[in-house]
């Protein structure tokens, strides 16, 4: 009897303690799972941390301001060469510079989470980053909600609370522009990024949702390439009512007003824009959209004098 006794102690011992530590494998697993953090990214890829990262290279200057927005400047460790804004961006190590990437140092920085270029970052590159299993978040927004959706993911993989609240802002901001420009009259133009080869950008582009949104119409939108050279000949040929060119040339509007066949050049519709804020998919597009359509109606003014 007490050897029957002793026997049935144990075995219910044993079944508790199998019951605890059943448990407590339950709580580590259901706890792992909720900590993880998923996100799908531009290149349709999913992307999985097992807790907010901490350390993040950025390689490109859009993604570096997205960071910073999203309230994730303060895990920023390396940026890409032309990360210019905020100011704090330009005191961080670079790792890359156009499609080139520092492999070395960004290996050296121990970075949790490295957020690629899509389009931009050397693709051999960015699969190397992969092999020796860094986790990478592709970034193409190519629209103002993708904008908006790159602050929340950017804040949900860094841990920030702030993301919510910047990205409803921008949105708001946008769909005010949005209203003010809705029924304005519609102008074609003519969008110079460089000079030499002469190149434009397509309605594939963010600027081709930013002429929509200001009642524009990109004479050279449908081409194939993102980025298309075209010739001189090719915008006479087009006429557009307006040029607008970034503010990386020096003689590009003495160009265009020697060609006084031009209608744009007939109404001194020739106008320099800020590149960064328009051409950067960040937060501060909406600061280049509101200063590009204010030029584009002028270029309406112009149009209605003569």
């Amino acid at each position: 009897m007490i050897h029957a006794s002793l026997w049935k102690n144990r075995f219910g011992l044993s079944l508790v303690s199998n019951l605890v530590f059943s448990l407590i494998s339950l709580l580590i697993f259901t706890n792992s799972a909720h900590s993880e953090i998923t996100v799908v990214d531009d290149g349709a890829h999913t992307v999985r941390l097992t807790s907010a990262a901490k350390r993040v290279v950025s390689l490109a200057p859009h993604i570096t301001e997205l960071l910073y927005a999203a309230g994730a400047g303060h895990t920023v460790v390396g940026v890409s060469a032309w990360s210019d804004y905020p100011a704090e961006a330009k005191k961080l190590p670079i790792v890359a510079d156009g499609n080139r990437l520092d492999l070395e140092r960004i290996i050296d920085l121990q970075p949790d989470l490295v957020i690629a270029w899509k389009s931009g970052s050397n693709t051999h590159q960015i699969k190397r980053l992969k092999k020796l299993g860094l986790t990478v978040f592709e970034s193409e927004p190519r629209s103002f909600d993708d904008i908006a959706a790159s602050i929340e993911r950017f804040a949900k993989l860094t841990g920030s609370h702030e993301g919510s609240r910047a990205a409803k802002v921008f949105r708001e901001n946008h769909e005010r522009l949005k209203q003010r420009y809705a029924s304005k009259k519609s102008i074609s133009i003519f969008y110079q990024i460089w000079p030499s080869p002469l190149m434009t950008l397509n309605d594939k582009h963010l600027v081709g949702e930013i002429f929509r949104l200001c009642g524009a119409v990109n004479v050279f939108g449908k081409l194939t390439p993102l980025t298309p050279s075209v010739s001189i000949e090719a915008v006479a040929k087009a006429n557009p009512d307006a040029i607008l060119m970034t503010d990386t040339e020096n003689s590009g509007l003495d160009r265009w007003r020697s060609l006084t066949m031009l209608k744009a050049s007939q109404r001194d519709n020739l106008f320099v824009i800020n590149g960064t804020l328009v051409n950067r998919a960040g937060p501060r597009t909406i600061e280049g959209a509101t200063q590009l359509c204010e030029k584009i109606d002028m270029a309406r003014d112009h149009l209605q004098v003569h």
